[in-house]
């Protein structure tokens, strides 16, 4: 297990589509394995590998308290199968957009269909936090960020900061 380095906006790989898992291999078990352990170094709650920048659809979500036993789920190949019409509002952050929360509206509930890290074919049914989880690293696996649910105001703004400071540090 190793922690990895985190891409951050506005890192163009951000925008990449994952490609879809063939097989589970040694090699898929453990870049699962190294993504909780960046998770939880980092600290956030979910992680899709294309934040560590393999374009590849694994994701990593434990919702558990740092003072609450570690409950890590990993998703391969995940897909959406199912959305309420009732929505929910949570406020969001992501590991490649430090620091930066905002309130985004998405489906209350979700059905994801996935495959486990034996190749078994699962499907559960989320909502609250969990739900909100899932949907935003799917998100990423199709190259989509949090900041693309908000105003074009607010998404530029933090898109500007994002590069502004990419540009402060490559000059130092």
């Amino acid at each position: 297990m190793a922690i990895r380095d985190l891409v951050i906006l506005p890192d163009a790989v951000l925008r990449q589509v994952s490609a879809p898992v063939e097989a589970i291999t040694p090699e898929i078990k453990a870049l699962a394995s190294d993504m909780l352990e960046t998770m939880y170094d980092a600290p956030g709650i979910g992680l899709a590998a294309i934040q560590i920048g393999v374009p590849t659809r694994v994701v990593t979500i434990d919702l558990a308290k740092q003072d609450e036993e570690k409950t890590p789920i990993v998703f391969i190949n995940p897909e959406i199968t199912w959305s309420s019409e009732e929505m929910n509002v949570h406020e969001e952050g992501c590991l490649s957009i430090p620091e930066y929360y905002e309130e985004v509206e998405r489906p209350a509930r979700v059905k994801i269909r996935y495959l486990d890290l034996d190749g078994k074919e699962q499907e559960i049914e989320a909502d609250g936090l969990l739900a909100t989880c899932i949907q935003h690293e799917i998100d990423h696996l199709n190259g989509v960020l949090f900041i693309d649910h908000l105003s074009r105001l607010k998404r530029e703004r933090v898109t500007k900061r994002f590069a502004k400071q990419a540009r402060r540090e490559s000059a130092a």
